[in-house]
């Protein structure tokens, strides 16, 4: 399918932007800290530069998945979010020594089979409908035709 790579890029901008704001909110250290009203506190966290570059690439990914929604269903391309969560495993793995354990990695290869079966109806659905349209002699006009 012709809209794959926004997808993947949607993934990995949202992975990225997690990474981001994970590695901001370690340099922070303790989030309440007395005599600092809460407010000031807030615009400290956001305004701390990776937790700010992370909430920017955050916008990227979604102003990409608003694009990807507005070409695709809903039902093929939401799924492949969850290799974001594959991306962050692995490279939280390697970046912060986070545990990838046995069953985080049974989990991981649980949602790229997932994802790859996806992609598949994707494909099938394409070639479903074409057969169609060929079988009738007529052209099968569907939601994504009309997109």
């Amino acid at each position: 399918m012709k809209y794959i790579p926004f997808i993947l890029f949607t993934v990995a901008t949202n992975a990225f932007a997690q990474l981001m704001l994970k590695h901001g909110m370690m340099q922070l250290g303790e989030l309440a800290v007395p005599g600092v009203h809460p407010v000031l506190r807030i615009l400290q966290i956001v305004f701390q530069p990776w937790v700010f570059f992370g909430l920017c690439v955050f916008v990227v990914s979604m102003a990409s998945h608003l694009f990807v929604l507005s070409k695709v269903d809903l039902s093929f391309a939401y799924p492949f979010l969850s290799l974001a969560y594959v991306l962050v495993a692995v490279l939280a793995w390697q970046l912060f020594g986070e545990d990838l354990n046995a069953l985080r990695i049974g989990g991981i290869a649980l949602i790229c089979v997932g994802t790859v079966l996806i992609a598949q109806s994707g494909r099938q659905g394409q070639a479903d409908t074409a057969e169609h349209a060929d079988i009738s002699g007529t052209k099968t006009i569907s939601s994504s035709t009309l997109k």
